[in-house]
């Protein structure tokens, strides 16, 4: 599979990646069992051109020359059902190739060009910061709002496993809040029954913001299951809203203040409070932000 003079690169598709150069695939940063060449070599000639339709001729014409005699359909057939076998994949349901009868493949999973992390480009991107630090401090002012939050590589790189574990944990102990919250929604508003409090306000948003949450929570949890591409992105999307709909449930322990008490309401909502900005910072430290490949 190695070329001369092709730069490694690795794909990143899912939980797989593939290294152009050496021709292998990765799940979940362990190296898989090689595939044959012709199954290599079509993956590849795929990944580079994303949801863009590969033609059996072109596939013809890079994988068996004109002065090769084969059956062309039948080598074709099996080198994809090979393919589709090392990604877990089904024609019926694909995920990552979708066949165009009579026509060709196309990968309609997202693919993300990771960085090169070669000696010669990290020592590259090292000096690129240093000669971009004094600029960067003259604009430390114009991006001081974006800045509040932390940024990818501020973070450290942990494992995408351990990180969907932790989201989804997350989403299940909300998730949680809602369903106790809205079936014992009677209780809730006899501890609300103070004169002083607004009750009838803080039952309809409780209410309301639980109905809301419920399906956002099963959303995220279904994204994590099934490897959803670009979680990161799309989390990013949905923070404006689940921000003030999380902050608000922060104080959830007051519901039960008459069990646990004051102080350990105001600490369980201080942690709270900081949630999901942890859930970011989650999916920042599992998706590292990555240059998208270019589509030819």
């Amino acid at each position: 599979m190695t070329e001369p003079g092709r730069e490694s690169q690795k794909l990143r598709f899912g939980v797989f990646e593939f290294d152009n150069a050496s021709g292998e695939l990765y799940r979940d940063g362990k190296v898989q069992p090689r595939i044959r060449e012709q199954a290599l070599q079509i993956l590849l000639m795929l990944l580079e051109r994303p949801r863009v339709l590969v033609t059996r001729e072109e596939l013809r014409d890079r994988l068996w020359s004109s002065d090769t005699f084969v059956d062309f359909d039948h080598g074709l057939n099996t080198a994809i059902n090979q393919l589709r076998s090392a990604l877990g994949d089904s024609a019926a349901n694909p995920r990552f190739i979708q066949t165009l009868p009579r026509r060709g493949y196309r990968f309609i999973a997202p693919v993300e060009l990771m960085p090169n992390l070669s000696p010669r480009s990290a020592h590259d991107s090292t000096a690129a910061n240093i000669v971009s630090s004094d600029q960067s401090e003259g604009t430390a002012s114009r991006d001081s709002s974006s800045s509040i939050l932390s940024d990818a590589c501020e973070l450290p790189s942990v494992s995408r496993r351990l990180v969907l574990i932790l989201f989804s944990l997350i989403q299940v102990m909300y998730l949680t809040f809602y369903i106790v919250a809205l079936t014992r929604v009677y209780q809730v508003e006899s501890i609300l029954s103070h004169p002083q409090i607004p009750s009838l306000s803080i039952l309809i948003a409780l209410i309301v913001t639980a109905a809301v949450g419920i399906p956002i929570r099963l959303y995220l949890l279904a994204a994590t299951a099934f490897h959803y591409g670009g979680l990161n992105t799309k989390f990013k999307k949905l923070f404006p809203f689940v921000l003030p709909l999380d902050e608000l449930w922060a104080l959830a322990p007051f519901l039960i203040i008459h069990r646990i008490g004051f102080g350990l309401a105001l600490a369980a909502t201080a942690a709270l409070l900081y949630l999901p900005f942890s859930q970011r910072s989650l999916l920042l430290m599992g998706f590292l932000v990555k240059k998208p490949l270019i589509e030819r």
